[in-house]
Parts: C-alpha cells; sequence; structure tokens
C-alpha cells in the first residue's frame, strides 16, 4: 500500500497545506472567539428574569440546533446577497460558525452555572460579597472548570466543522485536500494529509485543556 502512496506529490503541495493550515487556524480561532462571547451573551439572556429576553434566547438556541449547519451556512452566503448584503466569503463562514457554536456554548455554559449548588452563592452573600465578586471568586471558577472538557469537545466540532467552508470556495485544510485530488487524481494522498493536519489541531486543543484545567478547576486537598 505504502509503495503505491505518493510522497512526492504531498511535498510539492506541501506549501499550500502549509496556508490552509494557518486559514483554518486563524478562521477557527476567530470563530470560536465569537462563539464564546455569543454563548455567554445568549447564557445571560436565557438565565434573565426578563420573559422577553429568555424568549428571544430560547428561540435563537433551539433554531440553531435544529437546523443543520451547512443549511445555515448556504443561507448567509446565498441568502443574504439577496437582501442586498454582500460579504465576503470568510466573513460569511466566520458568522455561520460563529452564531452555530454560540448556541452549543450558551447552553454549555448555563449548565456550568446551573450546577453550582446554591448554598454556596448564599453563601458569598452571607460573607458580604458583590454580584461580580460572587462571579469571580465562587460563580465562574467553578462553571469553567466544569465546562472544560464540554468547551473542548465543542472547539473540536467548529474546527472539523470548517471543512465546510471548503463548499462556499474558502481556501482551507479540506479544500487543500481537494485541490490535490482534482490536480494530481491523488484522493488517498490529500484527504489523508489532510486527516493529518485536523489531527494536529486537534492535539493542540487537548493539550490547552489540560493546561485550562490545572489552572480552573478547584482541586480538594488530600
Amino acid at each position: 500500500m505504502l509503495e503505491a502512496f505518493n510522497f512526492r506529490a504531498i511535498l510539492e503541495y506541501m506549501p499550500t497545506y502549509g496556508q490552509c493550515f494557518l486559514a483554518t487556524l486563524w478562521l477557527s480561532a476567530l470563530s470560536l472567539f465569537g462563539a464564546i462571547l455569543v454563548g455567554i451573551a445568549a447564557c445571560a439572556m436565557r438565565l434573565s428574569h426578563s420573559r422577553l429576553l429568555s424568549g428571544a434566547a430560547g428561540v435563537y438556541i433551539e433554531s440553531i440546533r435544529s437546523t443543520p449547519l451547512l443549511a445555515q451556512l448556504y443561507f448567509f452566503y446565498f441568502g443574504l446577497p439577496t437582501f442586498g448584503v454582500m460579504l465576503p466569503e470568510w466573513v460569511t463562514g466566520v458568522i455561520a460558525l460563529t452564531l452555530n457554536s454560540g448556541a452549543y456554548y450558551a447552553e454549555i455554559i448555563r449548565a456550568g452555572i446551573q450546577a453550582i449548588h446554591s448554598g454556596q452563592i448564599e453563601a458569598g452573600i452571607a460573607s458580604g460579597f458583590s454580584y461580580l465578586q460572587r462571579m469571580r471568586y465562587i460563580i465562574l471558577p467553578q462553571a469553567l472548570g466544569m465546562t472544560i472538557r464540554p468547551m473542548l469537545g465543542q472547539a473540536i466540532v467548529l474546527v472539523k466543522d470548517s471543512s465546510l467552508l471548503s463548499l462556499i470556495s474558502i481556501l482551507e485544510l479540506t479544500r487543500a485536500g481537494q485541490l490535490l485530488t482534482s490536480e494530481r487524481f491523488m484522493p488517498a494522498e490529500g484527504f489523508l494529509t489532510t486527516a493529518v493536519f485536523y489531527l494536529i489541531i486537534y492535539y493542540m486543543l487537548k493539550a490547552f485543556s489540560g493546561w485550562s484545567e490545572k489552572k480552573l478547576i478547584f482541586r480538594e486537598a488530600h
């Protein structure tokens, strides 16, 4: 099998893969940052005592989670121009990824906050902590610590979902595999190399997750 595998072609396309790897990194990082911000805002609205805000957040979350990302991507790419909104392809892709993952992050963060025992919050109030102090010292550290793993999982999903951006002609890792396949007729070499680069990103995220857990999770004294 390895005898038929053309490593020379992979080396020839490595500059393209390097460019696409960096593109996938910054597109995913930008979308991830936006998704977390959107998730925090949607979570705050969802937990709000205002029925209007809570209802609007609920509609957004359920609408996004009940429809496929590809349909959402095509809506922004083909639908917005019909309303006179013309955006670059990469902006369209980032918006789609951000809004899609933001709905999932909203539920992840909400679950982390609601998992904190009310007695701890009451203890903070009894100790004279302000709302911001309770969020900083009691709620957020524990909520973030408890949700690091699901947040990592969603980040990995976001990175893999970025492969759909190749369908709107954005040059990223999957697009690099498509180029090698179409120009040299080598699908095995093209998409196996693409998979290896995605695996590198996965282990980068996994290492960051391990570091974050040590910094954020409260650990009991033994």
